[in-house]
C-alpha cells in the first residue's frame, strides 16, 4: 500500500496523505485533485478501492489500425493533444496481425473504466465485419465517437473526409489533364469508404461522358504490395491515371508502374488520398487528397467530451472537405494515348 500512495503521489504531484484521503473517500480534496489521482490509479494499473471502481476514470481509449500507415499516428497525436487539453489521459490502443480483436480492447477498456472511446480505421467501417461490441457500447450509454465512414446502423456520432469529394477532385484533375482512361484502387466491397468513393468515381466519369466499367476498378488490401498488385492489371490494360484509395496503394501503383518498365507520371499519373507523412519527398512527390486530419480530431474530441459531459450531440455525420494537393506524380496523358477529340481540343 505505501509503494502504491508514493508512486500515485509522484505521478499526480500531491503528498501520499492527499492520496490517502482519495483512496478512503475523505473529505477535503478538490474534484479536479480527485479525478487526477483517481486516472493516475488506472494509469499504473492499481486497482481502484471496491466503493470507486463504479466511476468512470478519465481516460479515453483511442482503438486504431495498425500505425503502418502514417496517417493514423498523425491522428492519435491529434486526437491524444486535444484529449489532454481537456484534461483526459488517452490509451492507444492498435490492432495489429495475430493481435487482439477490437472487441478484446473494447472490453479491457471497460475494464478500467474509460470515459468515452474514439474508434478509426475500425470494424464500423465493414459491413460484414463483426459489431457486436458496438451494440455493447450502446446499451452502456459510454460516449463513442468513429472516424470516417460507417455502417448505418450503429447510431454514434461521426465526423468523415467527404470522400464524394475527394473523388471529384482527383478525377477532374487527372481529365484536366487529358486522361480518359482512369482506374480507381480501393478497399474491400464491404467497407464503406470504398463504397463511397466508387460512387462518386462512377458519377464523376458519367459526369465527364468517360468509361467507368467494373475493368477499371479493382479492389485490394490498404497496402503498397496491395497497390503494386492491382495496378499491374490497370495499367496492362490501357489506363493512364489511377486514383488510389490511400497514400500506401498509391506508392505500391507507383512501383507498379516501374516494374513493368513504364514512369510516373510520363507514362501513367497516379493520385493517392491522406497526405500522410513525407509524400512530398517521395520520387516523384505524390499527388494526393489531403484529409484534414488536424479539424477532423478536433471535432471528435469535441463530440465526445459532450457527451462525457453529459450534453447531447447531433447524430448526423460531420463532413470535412479534403483538399487535392497537386505535386509531381501527376502530369498530361501521354500523346499517343489521347484521342483525337482531346488532342484537336488541346
Amino acid at each position: 500500500m505505501t509503494r502504491r500512495l508514493a508512486e500515485v503521489a509522484k505521478k499526480v504531484g500531491v503528498s501520499e496523505a492527499t492520496v490517502s484521503r482519495v483512496l478512503n473517500g475523505k473529505p477535503g480534496v478538490s474534484e479536479s485533485t480527485r479525478a487526477a489521482v483517481l486516472t493516475a490509479l488506472d494509469v499504473l494499473g492499481y486497482e481502484r478501492p471496491t466503493q470507486l471502481r463504479g466511476e468512470r476514470a478519465r481516460l479515453v481509449g483511442l482503438v486504431l489500425p495498425d500505425l503502418g500507415n502514417p496517417i493514423f499516428p498523425a491522428l492519435a497525436e491529434v486526437l491524444g493533444g486535444a484529449l489532454a487539453q481537456r484534461g483526459f489521459t488517452p490509451v492507444l490502443c492498435t490492432r495489429t496481425a495475430g493481435s487482439l480483436s477490437e472487441s478484446d480492447y473494447v472490453g479491457m477498456l471497460l475494464d478500467q473504466h474509460v470515459s468515452g472511446m474514439v474508434f478509426s480505421g475500425g470494424n464500423y467501417a465493414e459491413a460484414d465485419a463483426p459489431h457486436e461490441h458496438y451494440h455493447r457500447l450502446r446499451e452502456l450509454r459510454l460516449p463513442v465517437v468513429l472516424v470516417n465512414a460507417a455502417t448505418e446502423d450503429l447510431g454514434f456520432p461521426c465526423v468523415a473526409t467527404d470522400d464524394a469529394v475527394a473523388v471529384e477532385q482527383a478525377y477532374t484533375h487527372l481529365t484536366s489533364l487529358g486522361h480518359e482512361r482512369i482506374g480507381l484502387v480501393i478497399g474491400p466491397e464491404d467497407h464503406m469508404p470504398s463504397r463511397r468513393k466508387l460512387a462518386a468515381f462512377t458519377a464523376a466519369a458519367r459526369k465527364a461522358g468517360l468509361a467507368a466499367g467494373p475493368d477499371l476498378v479493382e479492389r485490394s488490401l490498404f497496402s503498397l504490395e496491395g497497390g503494386q498488385a492491382v495496378t499491374t492489371r490497370l495499367v496492362r490494360d490501357g489506363v493512364t491515371g489511377v486514383i488510389c484509395a490511400s497514400d500506401p496503394l498509391a506508392l505500391g501503383a507507383i512501383r507498379a508502374v516501374r516494374r513493368l518498365g513504364m514512369t510516373v507520371p510520363g507514362d501513367v499519373s497516379v493520385v493517392g488520398f491522406d497526405d500522410s507523412a513525407f509524400m512530398n519527398s517521395t520520387n516523384p512527390p505524390l499527388t494526393t487528397v489531403r484529409q484534414p486530419i488536424e479539424a477532423i480530431g478536433r471535432a471528435a474530441v469535441t463530440l465526445l467530451v459532450s457527451q462525457i459531459d453529459g450534453g447531447s450531440v447531433n447524430p448526423e455525420e460531420l463532413l470535412f472537405e479534403p483538399e487535392l494537393v497537386v505535386r509531381g506524380s501527376t502530369a498530361p496523358a501521354p500523346a499517343p494515348l489521347r484521342s483525337l477529340r482531346t488532342v484537336a481540343a488541346g
